[in-house]
């Protein structure tokens, strides 16, 4: 795996594990696993990511580059019978300098390089080319796969999804209950500007019967904190573990997140396994997992979307929700942990099965 997306350390704190996941999932399974995390050193302070010396730790071999991945790239050893499997910007242009075989793992950054200007003038041709010579191209959601084949079709034969998936262990098969006269809300997130939590706090504000329960913390703390002030239905807890925030997701009715350029969402998958009604954004993360209508709802990131929404879940028959709810729970039950690093492992050895001998 080559990836800058990837912890160094057990207990890192503002590394996604998704990746991690991954690769934890194949070597339970017995496969032997390694990790190049190609570092460009400014975009670790510019991200305020955790800055680690150039070197190797445990299974992570850390590399630090000032300039992105130029240098040598010939003294790092390969392997003949390897699969390389590179996600993220940094990690596909690296493998693609090795000259190695490689899968090219899509994240909503790769999308940014091939279409914002400024991340296009510098890296965008480099980055395409790396696509082109690349074995197969894994998206990290339905949404990222329709956008990276709408700028280039030719990548139809070679494109698949590769989404993260749950742990079994938190998935509840929840009793449904008819809405009660005080619907609770909840949003979970890092308080950015892109989350759209504001909207939220907006749209409960004008509302009667609804709660909103707020998680997170982050940059718009304050702003978000001063648009809730006076309104005694919208509450704040900061920062909650894992647990805690499953505890919540399976105490409220309807959760919501109206984010957008998102590359996945985990946070959506938590909220159909504890049983919400789940709200995600169109042609976004989540999207292609949830259906609207059928397991979840979709909605545009506005404030009056969210209102309608709202109204819309508070006013619906009981059978319909009670439908809905049924199809959320089996959905969420195909997209656990162990089958979806399975079914991307399988994806993998499709399109690289010269390079293995089992």
């Amino acid at each position: 795996m080559i990836t800058d997306l990837y912890p160094v350390c057990e207990n890192e704190k503002n590394t996604p594990r998704t990746l991690w996941d991954f690769v934890e999932s194949w070597r339970n399974s017995g496969h032997r696993v390694s990790v190049i995390k190609p570092n460009f050193i400014l975009n670790s302070f510019v991200r305020k990511k955790p800055f680690y010396k150039s070197g190797e730790y445990e299974d992570v071999l850390n590399l630090n580059f000032w300039l992105p991945f130029m240098g040598n790239f010939s003294r790092y050893k390969k392997s003949d019978d390897a699969i390389y499997i590179a996600h993220m910007p940094s990690g596909i242009l690296f493998a693609d300098r090795m000259g190695v075989p490689f899968v090219a793992g899509i994240h909503q950054s790769d999308i940014d390089v091939l279409t914002k200007p400024l991340y296009k003038f510098y890296f965008g041709k480099r980055l395409l080319k790396a696509l082109r010579n690349s074995r197969a191209i894994a998206c990290r959601s339905f949404v990222l796969k329709k956008k990276l084949l709408g700028l280039y079709p030719e990548f139809e034969s070679k494109t698949f999804v590769c989404p993260s998936g749950i742990d079994e262990e938190k998935i509840i098969q929840k009793e449904f209950k008819p809405l009660s006269e005080k619907i609770k809300v909840l949003t979970v997130a890092r308080f950015k500007k892109r989350k759209n939590i504001d909207k939220v706090i907006e749209a409960v504000k004008s509302l009667e019967s609804f709660e909103l329960t707020v998680v997170g913390d982050g940059e718009n703390k304050k702003y978000l904190e001063n648009l809730a002030s006076n309104c005694k239905k919208i509450t704040f807890t900061g920062t909650l573990s894992n647990d805690e925030v499953l505890e919540k997701m399976r105490s409220s009715d309807i959760f919501i997140l109206p984010s957008v350029n998102e590359t996945f969402g985990m946070v959506y998958l938590e909220a159909m396994a504890s049983g919400c009604v789940t709200v995600g954004t169109i042609d976004d993360g989540v999207d292609g997992i949830i259906k609207n209508g059928e397991n979840g709802f979709l909605i545009k990131s506005e404030t009056d979307e969210i209102k309608n929404i709202l109204n819309y879940i508070k006013n619906a028959d009981e059978d319909s929700l009670k439908a809905l709810h049924e199809k959320s729970f089996s959905t969420i039950c195909n997209y656990t942990k162990q089958k979806c690093c399975e079914e991307y492992l399988q994806q993998i050895l499709r399109f690289c099965k010269d390079l293995t001998t089992s």
